[in-house]
């Protein structure tokens, strides 16, 4: 999904079906449903996202990542990964966020093809794991070689706004190829300063006030 109507997208990351109606209504894009914030998102359950489904109207992307920790997985741990893109694609699902990295921190090539594979013609984002890979340049090629739509990323930094000559160099690099989702405490100072640097999907944590302020900022800098 394109930024709405020239302005910057803002996709809300939330737990529970509360949260995401409560980003909807704050004026949420998009949201990233997710399970355990507390370890930075697992997969929700299929209930859990049905239900949202059936209570917001904007689009929800589905986290499918098995635990917290870190981001290199065992084969059983990838089968459950691509059941639960099935299962989230048959929940209703307009999206996938997940990832999986190799050892020597490069994209795990035959896992992300296979989850691509099963999300089917849903958009497939490579979640924060990027900020984990040893060449972020090379990294991004791969990811648009395989399918993947979106990265959500800070830049390989703290925050987005540490991050964010970074996240201008992968959005020049990306053009129109892949977009880059600027995630990592973004409020509304980060948002200003994100979104003068070129761009233009903005992911925001679990908190309603900072959601609200981001929100403000995207839309009055689309008057």
């Amino acid at each position: 999904m394109a930024a709405l109507s020239g302005r910057p997208l803002v996709e809300a990351c939330v737990e529970g079906i509360e949260a995401a109606a409560a980003a909807e209504r704050a004026g949420a894009d998009r949201l990233e449903l997710c399970a355990s914030l507390v370890e930075d998102g697992t997969t929700p359950s299929a209930g859990t996202l049905a239900v949202a489904r059936s209570r917001v109207a904007i689009p929800i992307v589905a986290m499918v990542r098995p635990r917290g920790g870190g981001f290199v997985y065992s084969s059983a741990e990838l089968e459950v990964m691509e059941r639960d893109v099935a299962a989230a694609r048959e929940a209703g699902a307009a999206g996938i966020a997940t990832g999986a990295l190799t050892e020597d921190g490069r994209v795990n090539e035959e896992a992300l093809r296979a989850l691509v594979r099963a999300a089917g013609s849903l958009p497939v984002t490579f979640h924060r794991a990027f900020d984990h890979v040893a060449d972020p340049a090379a990294a991004l090629e791969t990811l648009i070689t395989l399918g993947a739509r979106r990265v959500l990323t800070s830049g390989g930094a703290s925050s987005a706004r540490a991050g964010i000559d970074t996240l201008a160099a992968l959005g020049r690099q990306a053009g129109d190829r892949i977009a880059i989702v600027a995630g990592g405490h973004v409020d509304a100072a980060a948002a200003r300063d994100l979104v003068a640097a070129g761009i233009r999907e903005l992911h925001v944590g679990n908190d309603r006030a900072r959601l609200a302020s981001v929100i403000a900022v995207v839309r009055a800098a689309a008057r």
